[in-house]
């Protein structure tokens, strides 16, 4: 029943061993959690720029282009609101895209561009209910738009959401029109 011929063996040597591998196993546990913590926190930061960039967006209502008279249009206006759910958007902080012949890249401060708010309380900062009124100074940007043109408009918020409109210039434009609608 016993057998006496093969026996544990016991001793410092064995002990030092026992004692190296609980501390390997118990770095190795601190390592990994330490590691699923940081992919935790960035997972989280993750999200949250991903859910601003969604959901954090502007809505252009309406945009009417300056007829001139030689009949192109110089002058875009933009009315824009914050899209439902959004939390509030330093407009000041925008960058605008307009792409005619060439991209030109526009802060929403330049030259190029003015704005002035609409039933709301500060310039530069949009929330639910408030509007902004935008010119932006095509001719300065690019060339003006020609009758029958198009060109693509972007407006990108501090949180890099994008929003953006074709504009289309009327086939026939007189210099009788004041404004048209792109």
């Amino acid at each position: 029943m016993f057998n006496n011929e093969n026996r544990g063996q016991v001793g410092i040597g064995t002990l030092i061993v026992f004692i190296a591998m609980v501390l390997v196993a118990a770095i190795a546990a601190g390592v990994l959690i330490n590691t699923a913590g940081l992919l935790q926190s960035q997972a989280e930061a993750t999200g949250e720029e991903s859910t601003a960039q969604v959901s954090n967006n502007l809505q252009i209502q309406t945009i009417t282009g300056n007829v001139t008279p030689s009949g192109d249009v110089d002058n875009a206006t933009l009315i824009v609101s914050v899209a439902p759910g959004s939390d509030r958007i330093n407009f000041t902080a925008s960058t605008i895209e307009y792409l005619g012949s060439d991209l030109v890249n526009i802060d929403a401060e330049g030259s190029k561009v003015g704005y002035t708010s609409i039933g709301g309380s500060e310039e530069s900062s949009l929330e639910s209910g408030d509007n902004v009124q935008v010119e932006i100074d095509i001719g300065a940007a690019d060339t003006n738009l020609a009758p029958g043109a198009s060109a693509e408009l972007t407006i990108i918020t501090e949180d890099n959401a994008q929003v953006t409109e074709i504009l289309n210039a009327p086939s026939t434009m007189t210099s009788d029109d004041s404004t048209v609608r792109l």
